[in-house]
């Protein structure tokens, strides 16, 4: 899975917000606020990848138990498969 190029990544006031453009703007009228750990996510989901490669990145990026790492992930990417976020 990877970002779904109709969903734009900017910084506003220090935070990672997602834009979405196009056919996403017409399904989805929101933003989304990433937070840190959202944001590192969203990044690695810039390249094509899978769950645990997620989870490896986070453990290896955060102070955080492999457990909570992959409840993490798996909680964010179900909300950004949700809305059509990533592919």
């Amino acid at each position: 899975m990877k970002t779904n190029p109709e969903f734009i990544a900017r910084d506003i006031a220090g935070e990672l917000v997602l834009v979405p453009v196009g056919t996403a703007a017409k399904n989805y009228g929101g933003l989304v606020t990433c937070n840190e750990v959202g944001a590192f996510i969203w990044k690695k989901l810039e390249q094509e990848t899978t769950i645990d490669e997620l989870v490896s990145a986070i453990l290896d990026e955060f102070e955080i138990d492999e457990a909570t790492a992959k409840a993490d992930a798996e909680e964010f990417v179900g909300k950004l498969k949700k809305i059509n976020a990533v592919i």
